[in-house]
């Protein structure tokens, strides 16, 4: 496709074209900053249980880069996209208005992890003095596949700020969104994140911590050979309950988390709720270097505060308990804030092959971005620490 001076990026149609060993050491060279949703087996997961390619609208198109010995320098996660689901930076809008405009918005090209709105690497390259150029290959190689493939725009989603200013050197959008994010300030215990909050936000969370458990529930923390097929059974019936009322359409299927157990049982933290000996409700995480990682949560039974317990109050003991820097909480959710989750922006980049639609894709960017810096602030100083903690 392209050959700048060292590299030659490449195409795959599945990531099995590439070598598990090569893909690692791209996507997590440090372990302190390791992130399971990048690594070889959680998106092999995905193809191997098809959830991904097929008629899933979600066509494998992985590049990477090989250097002039033959070695995989750089690769990046990447598919062919045939609606705008499961992405979590939403461009519906962008869509609509550029097919009533007369144009063709699908396919597109979205760098991404599918149906996870996690922030981490997209452009993985290993450590050296070329990281940065094989990035940039990366990215224009993606530009070039998009032409070559009549495709409408490039997405590369929950990135991070130095891959969205060298992609913009290419001529990408930058845009922002918002997530809630939970940070550990060396706390040794629970409390101890307590004694940093206001006198009535501690009150409201340790009323909360009490009513979700009153009803005889008890929790079971469950990660590595612990899970069993039984517990996934039980994980996906919750899981499929919300994903029906939320969503419509649950984007997992049962095999990949048995997928998943196999070959990344180590990284799961499974959080399941019982009541009267039978399983009730559940949240699965995933367990990064220094990071928790919410992702899904289900429940076949109401009860008050239940949903805060397990996806929140449990994450943040685990993190307390692990020395885990933070907790993520997943996309979206106000009510996160008072539960002690602060407001942090995440980042995008966009390439628009249409220059009237770049020019107003760029236009509302642009109020879009200062838009959501005033809301973070504002919501930041409505959060629930002590000033002096804040």
């Amino acid at each position: 496709m392209i050959e700048p001076a060292h590299v030659t990026v490449k195409v795959a149609g599945s990531i099995s074209e590439i070598s598990q060993t090569d893909w690692n050491a791209c996507a997590n060279p440090h372990p302190e900053n390791y992130n399971p949703f990048v690594t070889y087996a959680f998106l092999k997961a995905l193809e191997d249980s098809k959830c991904v390619g097929g008629a899933s609208g979600w066509l494998p198109r992985h590049l990477y880069l090989q250097d002039e010995t033959g070695k995989t320098s750089a690769v990046a996660p990447c598919y062919i996209k045939l609606h705008s689901q499961g992405e979590y930076v939403f461009d519906h809008s962008w869509a609509e208005a550029y097919q009533q405009a007369g144009g063709r918005y699908y396919p597109k090209l979205q760098m991404a992890v599918p149906f996870t709105p996690v922030p981490g690497p997209r452009l993985l390259v290993k450590p050296g003095p070329r990281a940065a150029a094989d990035q940039l290959a990366l990215a224009a190689g993606a530009i070039e596949l998009a032409r070559q493939a009549g495709l409408s725009s490039i997405h590369a989603t929950f990135i991070d700020t130095d891959t969205q200013s060298r992609l913009s050197t290419l001529g990408y959008l930058a845009r922002t969104g918002q997530q809630f994010h939970w940070d550990n300030a060396n706390y040794a215990t629970f409390e101890d994140f307590l004694a940093t909050l206001a006198s009535r936000k501690r009150k409201a969370i340790r009323k909360e911590r009490s009513d979700a458990l009153a009803n005889g529930l008890s929790i079971e923390t469950l990660t590595g050979r612990e899970i069993t097929e039984t517990h996934w059974d039980a994980f996906y019936d919750f899981y499929i309950d919300t994903g029906n009322r939320k969503w419509g359409r649950p984007y997992l299927n049962r095999e990949f988390f048995s997928v998943l157990s196999i070959t990344m049982a180590e990284d799961c933290l499974l959080m399941m709720v019982k009541r009267d000996g039978r399983y009730i409700a559940g949240a699965l995480n995933m367990i990064g270097g220094d990071c928790l990682y919410g992702r899904y949560w289900g429940a076949i039974e109401h009860h008050p505060c239940l949903h805060f317990e397990v996806c929140y109050y449990q994450a943040i003991e685990y993190a307390i308990a692990h020395k885990l820097a933070r907790v993520e909480a997943g996309a979206q959710g106000e009510h996160k804030l008072a539960r002690g989750y602060r407001p942090v922006e995440t980042y995008s980049s966009h390439w628009i092959a249409d220059p009237g639609l770049r020019q107003a894709i760029a236009h509302y960017l642009k109020r879009e971005r200062k838009a959501v810096t005033v809301a973070n602030t504002e919501l930041a100083e409505m959060g629930p620490y002590r000033k002096t903690s804040a």
